[in-house]
């Protein structure tokens, strides 16, 4: 009688700790720096994914941002090598290299350089979680460019607190070996309405939108993307063609990429890019990227 009163307080003792385990959560992952050179932020593990193939191209098919990326590249070869650099946010018009272009400065650095640096990506949902991510990053053996694509804030979203005292704002700081890139179609990463009415002078603008108005002034560098021209975006369809050895005769090649454009309602790096996919497609022929 004993033994049961003694195995049903056991069994008991281990419910009590699968549920304590549960409620705590998984254990925070060990991160491995030499994985990869681009992670992806899981937060729940608190753990730093390797990337084994990032998703890039090189730096030389990115046509039409000339200035903004030999910018960018200074800015981001300056921090490499352990000199000051600003956050850098990258805004402006859809599909025109903002993304490719972080991702294919931070390829040609440490390909070039030598420099160990990573790439470390965060997902907007997960902006709240930036202090514990920079938690970690303060102790990495390297630099870290944590990145995220895609940036804006709703009406009610508070989540932009923690990436503003990342930027500069709270008592401990941003690590000195991380710097923060970020990519939107807004200047000021919120609503238009909100905007507009930040900007009216028959309403003062709440404390909360001045707030978000000054997020976007934390960035040191503000890159700007703009719409591309005819010529632009032919330019970009002639490099790439002539990248991956799409061979076609120029004036067809023009009037499929313009019709592909018009199809679409817009010229821009990325319908270039789908262009040149379906044409590689139709040609049979396979494109390979970094």
């Amino acid at each position: 009688m004993q033994e049961s009163k003694i195995d049903l307080l056991i069994a008991e003792m281990q419910k009590l700790s699968a549920a304590i385990e549960r409620i705590a959560g998984p254990a925070p992952a060990v991160n491995d720096w030499n994985a990869a050179e681009c992670f992806v932020w899981a937060p729940v593990r608190q753990h730093l994914q390797p990337v084994a193939r990032p998703n890039r191209v090189e730096l030389d098919l990115i046509r039409s941002v000339d200035h903004v990326r030999d910018i960018l590249f200074d800015n981001t070869l300056r921090f490499a090598k352990g000199f000051p650099a600003n956050n850098v946010l990258l805004w402006g018009a859809r599909g025109m290299g903002k993304s490719s272009l972080v991702k294919a400065v931070h390829a040609r650095i440490i390909h070039d350089s030598g420099v160990a640096m990573k790439l470390v990506e965060v997902h907007r949902e997960d902006i709240a979680t930036l202090p514990v991510l920079m938690d970690i990053l303060k102790s990495a053996p390297v630099p870290v460019v944590v990145f995220c694509d895609d940036l804006s804030f709703d009406h009610d979203d508070t989540s932009y607190k923690s990436l503003k005292a990342v930027l500069d704002g709270g008592i401990e700081g941003r690590p000195a070996n991380v710097l923060l890139y970020a990519t939107s179609n807004r200047r000021h990463l919120l609503p238009r309405d909100m905007m507009e009415n930040e900007q009216s002078t028959a309403i003062n603008p709440s404390e909360a939108v001045e707030e978000k108005v000054s997020l976007s002034d934390r960035f040191g560098l503000w890159l700007g993307f703009y719409k591309c021209s005819q010529s632009d975006y032919l330019s970009m369809i002639d490099s790439y063609a002539a990248h991956f050895e799409l061979e076609t005769d120029t004036a067809r090649l023009h009037a499929e990429a313009l019709e592909w454009a018009t199809t679409r309602g817009a010229r821009s790096g990325r319908v270039a890019w789908q262009f040149i996919q379906d044409l590689a497609g139709r040609k049979q022929k396979h494109i390979d990227t970094l």
